[in-house]
């Protein structure tokens, strides 16, 4: 316990956030904080008068004392509304204008009576806010306090010193609360909330209140039938307003709709080609009523529940229909709500809209939203003049999916590596005005999501830490203990070489398919799964008693529950390979495979105890979906079951079971790394120590075989993003014995290729070689940007 208490000690000495300082002793200068006075504006909004209050509440989670008058004192409040804030001298010019910015200053005897005051002073209500969470994370109070348990790591005495000017690179950041069928809703209907039988006020109370300790500002709310509409219930909207959060919808939902739940006419009349009419006034109903608050306006149609827009034949047809529509929606903001100009409006489009959007009259006010692939890679990027746009561009982003080849919407295994990649050319090719991710349930996102919001606050900061930077950081802010970042990391790495809910090797629908793994490669997996359970078990014991709840939330059960999901397949493919030639040692392996379900299904009843009952559910959770989902294991009979005393033990004996004797293996030459002209490795991301991007065209990579090499199969790979240019496959050539070969890594939009390549992460052109002296080939990247994750030989041609 001293040795974590000393780190949390190291970790405040200097807060995260630079020029400001919080210590566990006074300073020259400092202000202590316990026994302050917290002064809000007399006349302060909701917004402000509820942060206020709520830094109350987390001074007293530190153990601090708050009082109702005295000579130290916290002033929070809007630059222009607060008058002790306004009088005190304080320059702030940096605020006028700047949108959610905020200062933390600590003021001398600014006026009678007042030794010292910590100011916390927004240009807006939101600035405010954000000036008050970043106070209160300095502290070592967690957005997470509520979400996941975490209490902070220490209660005494804390000293403040220093100041602070901070603000946005990301105009709105926002969150998706989709596919929430098994997970929020149920909990919400069931546990948190249920005289609303959905995710109700009370809910949503508590969603914008993370959301503004992360530092968001928007939400797009669930949308599936199971959870009703939004605004059925208008308390959630008039909450939204009281905590300062934008309230837009998806890219399926134009106009702050919730088409599932609330056309009410024929699904095929919600079609602008035949219907216009009905459409139109079905979206000026909910302007009429919601238009008085802070909203994002989406345009555009699909549709009724994420489908493709009904109307028009051809893609021209399409186009000036969309056209039609488009000019419809803004005249209807302009009779509802007010200037389309002044009035944010979005346009997504999602997956069969994105090739209409050549042929579209988008005004150029309208935020241009750009998606993903829906597994994290962005299909497309602003061009030039499109990067122009009065609007600007955001992005719509995926942290978990229902939808083909295969859902992934029951842990968090997205790399922050690769969002920090993906959102960072984004954000260097103009994309700064919205960033939507979609998280589901919220939980278990918790680390995704605080990556995603300081990301989107700070890209430049957060992306100079890189992966392992960033974690470690947030392990000792949240724990005090660095090496949980390491059991993070591990955690990211292996799961992106495939997702738990990716642990299929054939689509639904098509026959069942082996991994096609060789055993060695299965237990260098179940080996590197072992090595993160035993480290796992090393530090555990570590947590401060207040820090138990959260670490085995955010760490513990994504890691095990991973681990024990890989220990299953593995173990059922190997029952499969074995049991007619070796039936006993097929039911030993069994009952392996038994033994991991049962573990599993232990662990996640563990996590949906108590408070948190039905947040969680292991994909696939039930037969809905089925041609989106991975189908449920098919276990042996229970009688080839039984129990084990040590679960580790199961993991690692059945890697040293698989890995092949030295004799036994087949080695292929080795191709190793050389010299690498223009490339910048990016930790995190790929199957070894990182993949390598290409700076420009052309640049150059050696790869050098250890020995004479017959001819052979090359296997290049890279991620599966996409170069700027739309539509385009990744090229390269490889150069050999001055030879000059084609590579390409062609996909189409969610076609066989691409599904492969997202499953896997990862892409696979071949090349045939011949006989080779032993030395190095040349790989030159026809693109910047092109991620290199590795290359091998495998003996023979290739095969198609």
């Amino acid at each position: 316990m001293r040795v974590l208490l000393l780190a949390w000690l190291c970790a405040l000495a200097v807060a995260a956030h630079a020029g400001l300082t919080v210590g566990v002793k006074a300073a020259p200068g400092s202000l202590p904080l316990d026994g302050a006075v917290i002064v809000a504006a007399p006349d302060a909004d909701p917004l402000e008068a509820f942060v206020a209050r709520d830094l109350a509440a987390d001074l007293k989670r530190l153990g601090l004392r708050t009082a109702a008058k005295g000579p130290v004192q916290i002033w929070v409040g809007t630059a222009g509304r607060h008058p002790l804030i306004d009088a005190s001298g304080l320059d702030l010019g940096r605020l006028k204008g700047c949108w959610e910015c905020f200062e933390i200053a600590v003021l001398r005897n600014p006026r009678p009576g007042v030794k010292q005051a910590l100011v916390i002073v927004g240009a807006d209500h939101r600035g405010t806010a954000y000036g008050v969470y970043t106070l209160s994370r300095a502290l070592g109070v967690s957005p997470w306090v509520w979400w996941a348990d975490m209490a902070p790591l220490r209660r005494g005495p804390l000293h403040v010193s220093g100041s602070l000017h901070d603000g946005p690179a990301v105009k709105y950041r926002g969150l998706f609360i989709n596919d929430e069928d098994w997970g929020l809703q149920p909990w919400a209907a069931r546990t948190f909330e249920p005289e609303a039988g959905t995710i109700g006020p009370r809910t949503y109370e508590q969603v914008f209140r993370l959301l503004l300790r992360l530092k968001a500002n928007t939400l797009w709310p669930a949308m599936h039938p199971v959870s009703g509409a939004f605004n059925a219930d208008p308390r959630n909207a008039e909450l939204a307003q009281r905590y300062g959060i934008v309230m837009g919808s998806s890219h399926a939902e134009p106009m702050l709709r919730n088409n599932v739940s609330e056309w009410r006419a024929p699904h095929e009349q919600y079609n602008y080609g035949t219907h216009p009419e009905l459409v139109r006034d079905y979206w000026a109903e909910r302007l009429k009523t919601h238009g008085r608050y802070e909203n994002l306006y989406t345009l555009g149609m699909r549709g009724i529940h994420d489908s493709g827009m009904q109307g028009g034949g051809t893609a021209a047809e399409k186009q000036a229909l969309m056209n039609r529509l488009l000019a419809d929606q803004r005249e209807l903001i302009r009779q509802h709500v007010g200037d389309p100009a002044s009035a944010p409006q979005v346009f997504v489009p999602y997956k069969e809209v994105l090739p209409l959007l050549p042929g579209l009259a988008l005004p150029d006010d309208v935020t241009l939203v750009w998606p993903d692939d829906n597994f994290g890679y962005l299909r497309q990027l602003p061009d030039a003049a499109q990067a122009k746009r009065s609007g600007g561009s955001g992005v719509y982003y995926h942290l978990s999916y229902l939808g083909a080849p295969l859902s992934y919407l029951w842990l968090s295994t997205t790399p922050p590596a690769l969002v920090a990649e993906e959102m960072g050319r984004a954000f260097d090719a103009g994309a700064q005005r919205l960033w939507m991710a979609n998280a589901g349930d919220i939980k278990p996102h918790e680390v995704n999501l605080s990556h995603w919001f300081d990301l989107a606050w700070n890209p430049a900061a957060v992306r100079a830490q890189g992966q392992g930077g960033y974690l470690r950081e947030l392990a000792q802010r949240l724990f005090g203990v660095e090496e949980v970042a390491d059991l993070w990391d591990g955690y990211y790495r292996v799961n992106f070489e495939r997702r738990p809910e990716h642990l299929q090797y054939h689509l639904p629908g098509e026959r069942v398919k082996r991994s096609g793994l060789a055993p060695g490669e299965v237990a260098q997996r179940l080996g590197r799964f072992a090595g993160l359970l035993a480290r796992l078990d090393a530090v555990r014991p570590r947590m401060a008693p207040a820090q138990r709840d959260g670490f085995f939330q955010l760490v513990e059960y994504p890691l095990r529950a991973s681990a024990l999901a890989n220990e299953r397949f593995f173990a059922l493919e190997r029952y499969a390979a074995t049991l007619e030639r070796d039936p006993a040692a097929a039911r030993a392996i069994a009952a392996q495979a038994v033994r991991a379900d049962q573990r599993l299904k232990a662990l996640t009843a563990r996590y949906n105890a108590g408070r948190w009952a039905g947040i969680l559910a292991e994909e696939p959770a039930d037969g809905l979906w089925t041609s989106y989902r991975q189908q449920a294991p098919l276990l042996p009979a229970p009688g080839l079951g039984g129990s084990a005393p040590d679960a580790l033990r199961d993991l690692a004996t059945a890697a040293a079971d698989l890995a092949p004797p030295a004799s036994a293996e087949v080695v292929a030459p080795r191709l190793r790394i050389g010299a690498a002209e223009g490339w910048r490795r990016v930790p995190g991301l790929g199957r070894g120590d990182g993949v390598l991007s290409a700076a420009q065209p052309g640049a150059t990579l050696e790869l050098a075989a250890d020995a004479s090499v017959d001819p052979h199969c090359l296997r290049v790979h890279v991620l599966p993003s996409y170069p700027r240019e739309a539509g385009q496959p990744w090229r390269a050539e490889l150069l050999v014995d001055g030879q000059a070969h084609a590579l390409a890594w062609p996909r189409g939009a969610q076609d066989a290729a691409w599904a492969q390549g997202v499953l896997a992460n990862r892409l696979t052109a071949t090349l045939t070689l011949p006989a080779l002296r032993a030395g190095p080939l040349r790989l030159v990247a026809g693109q910047p940007e092109l991620m290199f994750d590795g290359a091998d030989l495998q003996p023979g041609p290739c095969r198609p």
